[in-house]
């Protein structure tokens, strides 16, 4: 299978999971990217970051939207955080090591798994 075909079928897992669980992508694109694709860590979440710039879950949200599921307010200021931090983020991302990040990334999502998992 063409590596074109494999991009597109990992995209259609990550946007069928984010629109099913409301997950962001990189749960599911990150450590694929690193562990099939062999990107680096910075390789994989810039490139998580790139596609981000077309509105990726305007169908997705569009559903919720219709079914009353979207708190535009708080869309509005999280994302314009978002837009902010992740600048921030990144410039600090560019100065850590690979493996840094790497064990950084597995541990928040450690943490956030056993709360999703134990917590109310």
């Amino acid at each position: 299978m063409p590596i074109i075909a494999i991009y597109l079928v990992l995209g259609l897992a990550a946007g069928a999971l984010s629109g099913l669980m409301g997950i962001g992508g990189g749960l599911l694109l990150i450590p694929a990217l690193i562990y099939l694709f062999k990107f680096s860590q910075l390789q994989a979440q810039g490139t998580t970051m790139a596609l981000l710039l077309p509105p990726i879950g305007l169908l997705a949200a569009m559903v919720y939207y219709k079914n009353g599921y979207v708190d535009m307010k708080a869309a509005l200021f999280i994302c314009l955080g978002f837009f902010i931090g992740g600048f921030f983020g990144a410039k600090a991302a560019v100065g850590l090591s690979n493996m840094f990040l790497q064990r950084l990334f597995g541990a928040v999502m450690f943490v956030v798994s056993l709360k999703m998992i134990f917590g109310k």
